[in-house]
This record gives C-alpha cells, sequence and structure tokens, in this order.
C-alpha cells in the first residue's frame, strides 16, 4: 500500500501542485481525509478521503495521461 508524506508536495494528473497538510478524521465516517493545499492561486485547502487522494488515474476516463498515481509525491520541493 501506498504511504503518504505530511507535509510533502504532490503533483496532480492534471498538473497542478499541492502541498498535504494533515490527515484528519471525518466525525461522520470515522474515515481519513487528506487535507491539502494549493500552491497556485489563493491557495485554497481542500479535503478528500485518503484511500481516493492515493488512487490510481482512471485511465479509461483519461487515456492521454501517463501519470500512474492520482497525486504523486514530488521530491525535493517540500
Amino acid at each position: 500500500m501506498r504511504k503518504l508524506k505530511v507535509h510533502g508536495v504532490y503533483k496532480h494528473f492534471k498538473g497542478k501542485y499541492y502541498l498535504v497538510e494533515e490527515v484528519a478524521i471525518d466525525s461522520e465516517t470515522l474515515g481519513e481525509m487528506v487535507v491539502y493545499r494549493q500552491l497556485y492561486d489563493e491557495g485554497r485547502l481542500y479535503v478528500r478521503p485518503l484511500e481516493m487522494f492515493l488512487s490510481e488515474v482512471d485511465h479509461k476516463k483519461y487515456p492521454e495521461v501517463k501519470q500512474k498515481w492520482r497525486f504523486e509525491e514530488v521530491s525535493g520541493l517540500a
């Protein structure tokens, strides 16, 4: 299973970069949620289920995408 690096910088398969701030717990489902900030524009904060954050790109929906994972860690930017 893939590991998430808190405070790591990740590239989304559509090309934008994000900083993982923390892993939080959804109070309703108790599921793990990734809290991450866009590293462009106004620096908005987002949440997404951990499993989805670490999932593979749907290559049937996006056949032109070469990146394997939805978010891939970028070394040396954090």
